[in-house]
């Protein structure tokens, strides 16, 4: 009876436990002494792994769950302010699933490569590390608008000191841009919530944030002409500011080359790998099941946006000197694809979208490990001060390679599946859009083959000589990306196991408002 009772409440604890492990381990750095270091880095680490096991169960259970029963998993609810009706509503399902696995995952890796970083204020650095995992891990199993907007925020300001602190020369002007363009993006983001809890009142005439009740009642009302099309153009593009902001959608995307050339390479990791992801995510989440005529007006500039990342993220990649920056626009580039298939509204168009936000969080956070690697040995990010090196570091040139081969595409990686299915089910819909976002694919092959040359390839500079390979720890912070990246390669049904089910359900649902 006792392991009974045990069992329910962790059962009903679980994703709570996803964000508050982290917090507790951050309380108890803040009541470690400062000169305690090492303890105070493993906390973080420990924290961390805590999450990512956490996180691995979430996923593992879905996976083995029948996929009729996925959307209502862990689901537990409980009033947290009753004056404005505001729950404390966490779940999870098909789509936040493997958000919540790729946090855990990448978060962990960003804790250990961390370990060097963190020498410098420690006590500061874990602590604002641990409450980051936290807005993350809590922004993905939110489902009230208002705990979903806490989260949000939440992960803005340690992330603008981890930046601002511990970042690179002009790490105080790329902090206070990514501060002020997430800012802006989050008072449109919640213009548009409100709008939504005023205007989607439940049936009892009551008000809520509860996504849940809010998707409901907006489809209901979108059916009767209650909830119209107009107010839901302007609420969905309100919104979607905020999304795109973080996505970076292009013209959004200004922010992101700073951010990421500043940000110490574990925050690069984090920025990359997961809080790209939150802007897509946004849209899957929010943006079509709450405002589903909104979503449908705005689908073909959607599509047109991402066809343009695609294409000026690849070309700005291709120029880039510093090694940093070419990854960053290349982010720009990949995230198109995810919104691309967003805006086909098909069964393989939001799978390929979700397939390619978990490929790109694994394959970009091995590049920019990769890049932080050459970057303590060299303490320079130019690409033509290299050459040869893969003559020297086997283990570097075998890593790279494989995780700049994922990002290009090439068959049997991850990257692959994902771009595949984002065609495969946006051809039908943008034919001539899709056609065009195949350049993209063209100059991505030509800057990844480029800058291999000139890292790997060609005469050995020996201004290099005493470069030393990848150490235990960075193999450690690499080898599970690498693995999943090679695994959903070859076995993309692991993962499409679990979205599929929720996919299937978001696009039933947008089917009846499509023109």
């Amino acid at each position: 009876m006792l392991d009974a009772r045990i069992l329910q409440a962790f059962d009903q604890s679980l994703l709570t436990l996803l964000w508050a492990v982290p917090v507790l381990g951050g309380i108890i750095i803040l009541l470690l002494p400062r000169e305690a270091r090492g303890a105070i880095k493993w906390t973080m680490i420990l924290a961390s792994l805590a999450a990512c096991a956490l996180s691995t169960y979430v996923a593992v259970e879905l996976w083995r769950m029948p996929q009729a029963t996925i959307d209502n998993r862990w689901l537990f609810s409980v009033a947290w302010i009753p004056a404005v009706n505001v729950l404390y509503k966490v779940g999870v399902d098909g789509i936040s699933g493997p958000m919540v696995f790729l946090t855990g995952v990448v978060s962990l890796m960003a804790a250990i490569a961390s370990w060097n970083v963190a020498d410098q204020r420690a006590k500061e650095y874990c602590t604002l590390f641990l409450l980051l995992l936290a807005g993350m891990m809590g922004t993905f199993v939110a489902l009230d608008l208002f705990v979903f907007y806490v989260f949000w925020e939440v992960m803005l300001v340690p992330m603008y000191f981890l930046i601002g602190i511990w970042g690179g020369p002009q790490r105080e002007y790329a902090a206070i841009k990514f501060f002020l363009y997430t800012l802006a993006g989050s008072v449109f983001m919640l213009i548009g919530f409100l709008v939504l809890y005023f205007n989607l009142r439940n049936p009892d005439n009551t008000l809520t944030f509860d996504m849940i009740a809010l998707a409901r009642n907006a489809q209901e009302a979108s059916m009767e002409n209650l909830f119209s099309p107009r107010l839901q153009f302007w609420v969905f593009a309100a919104m979607g500011v905020g999304f795109a902001i973080k996505v970076p959608m292009w013209p959004f995307h200004t922010w992101l080359p700073d951010a990421h050339v500043e940000a110490p390479t574990p925050i690069s990791v984090i920025l990359a790998g997961v809080l790209l992801k939150m802007g897509t995510y946004g849209f899957y989440r929010i943006g079509y099941p709450l405002t589903p005529l909104g979503a449908e007006a705005w689908r073909p500039i959607i599509a047109a946006l991402a066809v343009i990342a695609i294409i000026y993220g690849a070309y700005c990649a291709l120029a880039q000197q510093d090694f940093k920056k070419l990854v960053a626009y290349s982010s720009v580039s990949h995230m198109g694809f995810v919104m691309l298939g967003l805006a086909a509204l098909t069964v393989n168009g939001l799978n390929g979208g979700l397939f390619q936000m978990f490929a790109h969080g694994c394959i970009t956070s091995c590049l920019f490990l990769l890049v932080g690697v050459l970057y303590d040995r060299a303490h320079t990010r130019d690409l033509y001060a290299f050459g040869g090196l893969g003559t020297r570091l086997p283990k570097y040139t075998f890593c790279m390679m494989l995780a700049f081969f994922a990002s290009m595409g090439l068959p049997g990686l991850a990257g692959f599946v994902a771009e595949f299915m984002v065609f495969s089910g946006a051809m039908p819909v943008y034919m001539w859009l899709t056609c065009l976002s195949i350049i993209g694919i063209t100059i991505t092959a030509t800057y990844i083959l480029y800058t291999l040359q000139r890292i790997l390839l060609g005469p050995f500079n020996q201004r290099w000589s005493n470069l030393t390979d990848i150490s235990g720890r960075e193999a450690l912070t690499l080898a599970p990306l690498l693995a999943l990246t090679v695994v959903l390669g070859i076995f993309p049904g692991l993962l499409l196991k679990i979205q599929e089910p929720s996919v299937q359900a978001l696009v039933d649902t947008m089917s009846r408002f499509a023109k």
